[in-house]
């Protein structure tokens, strides 16, 4: 039985995964470094500690939402928490997107410790969290998937068990690799569209109806790149860290992609700051470009 939902890492999915469970009758336990965080929780109604222990002791089930894998490992292994926790089983579901060597070894350290991990980055941004609409791809054991289920039904439309531990996180490396691919591609072909006198909204429509279409043209640019808000809510720091870890994972299987890594030094040169919504890539510029449209 799952009551108390240890949530660490309260940003824009974090906390939008907080209140998720809270609306779903688990009992949420969150816990931000951030007191600006804790102090945005806690005016959402989630319970909220100081200090990460209580947490670690607390929760029947975690769920993570950190930037880095050196995150959740300091998590994972802070003194006196989950490692130190022989009262029962507890199921760790990690949806940061991480390396899959980390989180294997993460996977180790828990289950000799009679814990689970389950690697299971999201799609679906801030507001799929919010809905409880989000795709988890999910690494892990069968047996700690079966245990967490009730939280993953919770917060998610989708989620498929894809393999053993770090599964998830490659698939999500992929998904993301994909996906700064294609905010480069068609943000190319709708300043073509403008160069050439058809307005981007006017050529977007077509394309989705087409085989260009892709989840950047048929949801990106019409909520926050057509309309210049970027407010997606996911930075383009953690997009450059994702298109960072899938061409390591490249290079540590001995593929050569040269397309992807292309597309990885314009994600890394592009006058775009790390703090910026990485929908803006649509519109990417090297340092000192100028638009010639």
């Amino acid at each position: 039985m799952i009551e108390t939902v240890g949530v660490i890492g309260l940003g824009n999915m974090g906390l939008a995964m907080a209140t998720r469970l809270a609306a779903r009758g688990f009992a949420v336990l969150g816990h931000d470094i951030g007191a600006p965080r804790r102090q945005l929780a806690a005016e959402a109604g989630i319970s909220v500690a100081d200090e990460l222990a209580p947490v670690l002791r607390a929760a029947d089930a975690m769920v993570f939402s950190l930037p880095l894998a050196r995150d959740v490992e300091a998590v994972v292994t802070a003194p006196g928490g989950l490692l130190a926790r022989r009262d029962r089983k507890v199921v760790v579901i990690d949806s940061s997107t991480s390396d899959p060597g980390t989180t294997r070894r993460l996977a180790r350290q828990l289950a000799l410790a009679g814990h689970g991990l389950l690697d299971a980055p999201v799609s679906g941004g801030p507001s799929g969290a919010a809905a409880g609409t989000l795709t988890m791809m999910v690494g892990g054991s069968g047996e700690d998937y079966a245990q967490a289920r009730p939280v993953l039904d919770a917060l998610s439309a989708r989620a498929p068990h894809v393999g053993p531990p770090g599964a998830g996180n490659i698939v999500k490396l992929v998904n993301n690799l994909l996906v700064a691919a294609h905010l480069v591609t068609t943000g190319e072909a709708m300043r073509l569209a403008e160069a050439a006198r058809l307005s981007a909204g006017e050529a977007i429509a077509v394309v989705n109806s087409a085989t260009g279409r892709s989840a950047v043209s048929e949801t990106m640019y019409p909520r926050w790149i057509l309309p210049g808000t970027f407010d997606s809510g996911f930075s383009a720091g953690l997009m450059r860290k994702d298109v960072r870890l899938a061409l390591e994972l490249a290079g540590e299987t001995g593929l050569d992609l040269p397309l992807s890594a292309h597309v990885g030094r314009l994600w890394q040169g592009a006058a775009i700051v790390d703090g910026d919504d990485f929908t803006r890539m649509a519109d990417f510029r090297m340092p000192g470009e100028t638009r010639n449209v």
